[in-house]
């Protein structure tokens, strides 16, 4: 059996100090300040001192795009108002007829986007298992220019190839491989050291990791990209706030601690749920040997974070995924992830709603498929929340 990749070397001091040099300050602040301006001094009409306009340019924002940059392994990074916001930013790079393929199982805000705006504004899309690399290399037309994946997948936990599906997409000219990071984080796992142009996380989640700010960023070694999302950045201004990015610059310090013990909380969570065969049909976890690409989440990853997901059996023919959310107490039912508390969710309801239920029937989100989120608590506290609430959704009435 492979082990997981090594971890990242230098990650923490990255985090700590990358965009943070007291230095940059006339005062010498530790802490980047909240820079609160929307406008700024010029010494001459036209010349600035690095900044102008907070649209453009903000120095709390950049302090933590830089940050951002170091902790994907990667030279430029970009921050946006919220995830969703990143990726409609990255979409107008394209063109009306430009085609985009898309891993089949991704977020549902991301499936609303594409499937249900973007089309109307003359982007075309297919939704595609990209884990089998003869349907990718099927479904990229002329017209192709970028390739979507998310790894693992939300909400079922699949695991794409990334270095696969990078060589496939560019044997072809000008595709932008693009990959969701979101539920790994950059802790565990590194898209563009495998050969992804951009690396996009919703910084709500992991990244900032306390469930008070909502963002998203990209990360990219590209020039040629950075410049033109750059520009869009500020022509469609999807920009956030200087106090959201003072919290995320905040939240990324610790994020190789949380992973740690997000990961150690979601393992022995999973371990005990795939023990309970009595009412639990299956376990997606990368940490488990179970998960049928456990040894290729080890050959891309260093770690496995603190997203799974289970489909829980039937009792007497009925579904029991409503009154088993309605009976945890520690964990909370909640839409999200990523943040120190426990969360746990209903897909077909909540989060992948806005899926056509066709679609979520061939992916696998039933009634009985629940997704959990696993904080910082003390394990064997959220593993009793799991065994009394499932006693009570199965207890025959």
């Amino acid at each position: 059996m492979t082990s997981p990749l090594p971890k990242f070397n230098n990650f923490a001091t990255g985090a700590i100090h990358d965009g943070q040099d007291p230095d940059q300050w006339n005062k010498r602040m530790v802490v980047p300040p909240i820079a609160m301006a929307t406008t700024y001094k010029q010494s001459e009409p036209g010349e600035h001192y690095g900044f102008e306009y907070s649209r453009s340019g903000n120095p709390t924002r950049e302090c933590f795009e830089k940050c951002l940059a170091s902790l994907e392994g990667g030279k430029h990074g970009l921050v946006f108002a919220s995830g969703l916001c990143a990726s409609t930013t990255m979409m107008l790079m394209l063109k009306s007829g430009d085609h985009v393929v898309v891993m089949d199982d991704v977020y549902g805000g991301t499936n609303l986007l594409f499937s249900k705006c973007l089309v109307h504004h003359g982007l075309e899309f297919d939704f595609v298992d990209c884990r089998y690399l003869d349907r990718l290399e099927a479904a990229i037309r002329p017209t192709t220019r970028m390739l979507w994946i998310e790894t693992p997948t939300n909400p079922t936990m699949k695991i794409v190839d990334i270095q696969a599906v990078a060589a496939v997409a560019h044997k072809h000219e000008d595709i932008i491989v693009v990959v969701d990071n979101t539920f790994m984080s950059p802790y565990f796992q590194r898209p563009l050291m495998f050969g992804a142009d951009v690396a996009f996380s919703s910084i709500t989640k992991y990244i900032n990791g306390h469930s008070d700010t909502v963002m998203g960023g990209c990360v990219t070694n590209s020039d040629a990209i950075y410049e033109r999302l750059k520009y869009l950045q500020n022509a469609a201004g999807g920009v956030p706030s200087p106090f959201d990015c003072y919290l995320a610059n905040r939240g990324c310090k610790t994020l190789h601690v949380r992973m740690e013990r997000h990961q150690e909380n979601a393992l022995a969570i999973a371990k005990y749920l795939e023990s309970r065969t009595d009412v639990v049909k299956y376990v997606m976890y990368p940490g488990l040997e179970s998960h049928p690409q456990h040894e290729l989440v080890n050959r891309q990853c260093s770690g496995y974070s603190g997203m799974l997901c289970l489909e829980l059996k039937q009792l007497n023919g009925q579904s029991v995924a409503r009154k088993f959310l309605r009976s945890v107490q520690m964990f909370t039912l909640a839409e999200s992830l990523g943040g120190f508390e426990s969360l746990i969710e209903h897909p077909a309801i909540m989060t992948h709603a806005s899926v056509d239920p066709a679609d979520r029937e061939k992916l696998g989100i039933s009634d009985d498929f629940v997704r959990l989120s696993v904080g910082l608590e003390d394990k064997e506290n959220l593993i009793e929340d799991l065994k009394q609430a499932l006693e009570k959704a199965f207890a025959s009435e």
